[in-house]
């Protein structure tokens, strides 16, 4: 079909009669008035052998002849079949792709030499650089962009003893050298948008295609039919050249040659026109006798055009050989290798973070300090703000994580290996500014998950205690901030973490103390439970604090200043259940 052009001055194909599946053979991304496209590319020769199975078997297994996409630009693909399925099914989702390099051990430097097609070497070098900076890639010295005529490369300049392998896992995690590319088959058919798979794209396109092949065919064979239409009246000028001659000789107007020689050999305008038009050097009986014998080629040829065309098999016929001589024409190997996620060895960012242990200490305002024991031996003495002091201390290693609870039901998540370490006279990192904490929000209590599979006391101020999981609050993405982490009900005072049942004291605010066992406390599964009744407190009262007692410690209560205990015992209530259980003080 022709439409007319840009300024209507003359006519242009809508639509282009590619012999080839060309909308998956070039990698696409457009955005318009509410709608959006992504189209990865696919290889040339992969797309070609793809839809001739598909023209023999609409339901062949696609992934057998085209297992992924194809860049330009190289790199590998992490390979996923399941997720690809999906992309090959519906049209959306998402697939990574990596850069490709190799350690040259002469000069201690790995060379990328193909990287995603989503990105680009100023963004690769501008991340590494920033990583640099900011400390998060010690093993590099420095990173070049050594691209020139002989192609794309990359330098890294490694430090002594940095293993290359895992660098660049660690790289692969956290720069553009490994990219997701979403893919959004949105595609106008008919002039309408439709998110497409694969399949649905190829059947959309052979149907087109058939459809472009039967009009050709049919525009031949209309070609052809006229020109043995004309062979036919010049072979009735063959049975008297003379007579012809003396015609077009004895008219005496120009506009009378063609009705004369009509009623003269008994042919229509066309033909009548074809010879006239023949040079007078061709009106012999050799150019008449080579061209009549073109007749019989051309009764043949518009019998097989014809049987084409109440054919589907045959035009279908017609469309895999034209792929065949693309594929012959332009053989085309892949550009983008194929790993299979499986077979990659996941990073662990703490791998790459020098581990030694660390004192931690976190001041009543928020203020943060992490000393490693050399620093803490030449001077232990901690330096605060004025109206400042230590709320809590703790040992332990770089690679830990810390869980820290706030007054705001919030749970903020980072790692001691963030954070600097610090000296014991300077006044440390304020948390609330390094975590982005919101305006006034306070800590309560900051403790250390290990691998999760502890239990958690959650001490409120109106006297009720939530025993946990803790891992309920562990994550499988990188998420920095929890919310609804706890119960709303009453303000939190003390966060316990325990690996088994232990006895534990809480203190209210007139005074009062309540020792128990943790094994009285029912286990709950959702972390915005309010939890039991511990203690009952008199009105205008709260819960103060709660610790862990030693079972030695226990029969010398009056240590902890306690100046009046419950009678006989505590009481703890399980308000869900509605059941009651006694705890007994030794």
């Amino acid at each position: 079909e022709f439409i007319d052009n840009y300024d209507g001055s003359m006519k242009e194909p809508s639509l282009l009669p590619t012999s080839f599946p060309n909308v998956l053979v070039s990698s696409n991304t457009g955005i318009a008035v509410g709608m959006a496209s992504q189209i990865c590319g696919f290889n040339l020769e992969e797309v070609c052998r793809t839809t001739i199975e598909y023209l023999s078997d609409p339901e062949c297994d696609l992934l057998s002849t085209m297992p992924a996409p194809d860049f330009s630009t190289g790199g590998e693909i992490v390979y996923d079949r399941a997720e690809m399925e999906n992309i090959y099914n519906t049209g959306r989702g998402s697939f990574k792709v990596r850069a490709r390099w190799r350690y040259v051990q002469k000069e201690n430097i790995i060379e990328i030499y193909e990287i995603p097609y989503t990105t680009t070497t100023e963004a690769i070098v501008d991340k590494v650089a920033e990583l640099i900076k900011a400390g998060k890639v010690r093993e590099v010295n420095d990173m070049r962009d050594e691209t020139d005529l002989s192609g794309l490369k990359l330098a890294i300049d490694l430090k002594r003893g940095t293993d290359p392998e895992k660098l660049m896992q660690k790289l692969f995690k956290l720069t553009p050298l490994m990219d997701s590319f979403p893919c959004n088959f949105n595609i106008l058919v008919a002039g309408n948008p439709k998110v497409m798979g694969v399949r649905e794209i190829l059947s959309e396109w052979s149907a087109w295609r058939m459809e472009c092949v039967r009009r050709r065919v049919y525009f031949d064979l209309s070609k052809k039919k006229d020109k043995l239409h004309l062979l036919k009246g010049l072979e009735k000028i063959l049975l008297d050249i003379d007579k012809a001659i003396a015609i077009i000789r004895n008219t005496e107007l120009e506009a009378e040659v063609v009705p004369n020689l009509m009623m003269g050999f008994g042919i229509d305008k066309a033909q009548a026109e074809y010879v006239a038009e023949i040079k007078l050097r061709n009106i012999n009986r050799e150019y008449i006798l080579k061209r009549v014998s073109e007749t019989e080629e051309l009764e043949k040829a518009i019998e097989e055009l014809e049987e084409t065309l109440k054919s589907r098999r045959k035009i279908k016929s017609i469309i895999v050989n034209e792929l065949r001589q693309v594929i012959k024409k332009y053989p085309c190997p892949r550009r983008t290798g194929i790993v299979y996620a499986n077979e990659i060895e996941e990073f662990e960012e703490t791998e790459l973070v020098e581990d030694y242990p660390v004192t931690v200490f976190i001041s009543n305002e928020g203020y943060f300090k992490k000393i490693t024991p050399l620093s803490l031996r030449m001077n232990s003495e901690q330096k605060f703000k004025d109206g400042d002091g230590l709320k809590m201390s703790f040992e332990s290693s770089n690679r830990t994580e810390l869980l820290i609870f706030t007054d705001q039901q919030h749970v903020y998540k980072t790692k001691l290996s963030d954070f600097d370490n610090t000296k014991a006279s300077d006044l440390g990192v304020y948390l609330p500014t390094k975590l982005e904490m919101e305006d006034g929000e306070r800590i309560v209590s900051v403790i250390c998950p290990g691998d999760y599979k502890k239990q958690l006391l959650l001490f409120f101020e109106n006297g009720k205690i939530a025993r946990l999981e803790m891992s309920a609050y562990e994550t499988k993405t990188n998420r920095k901030k929890l919310i609804n982490a706890y119960s709303d009900k009453s303000p939190l005072v003390e966060v316990m973490p325990i690996s088994e049942d232990i006895n534990v004291a809480m203190f209210s605010t007139d005074g009062r103390a309540l020792v128990f066992n943790t094994s009285l406390l029912q286990l709950k599964t959702s972390r915005t439970t309010q939890g039991v009744a511990g203690m009952s407190l008199k009105k205008n009262h709260k819960l103060n604090s709660a610790v862990q007692l030693e079972s030695t410690v226990i029969k010398n209560v009056s240590r902890y200043r306690v100046r009046s205990l419950p009678a006989a015992g505590a009481l703890l209530k399980d308000e869900d259940r509605g059941e009651e259980q006694m705890s007994l003080i030794n």
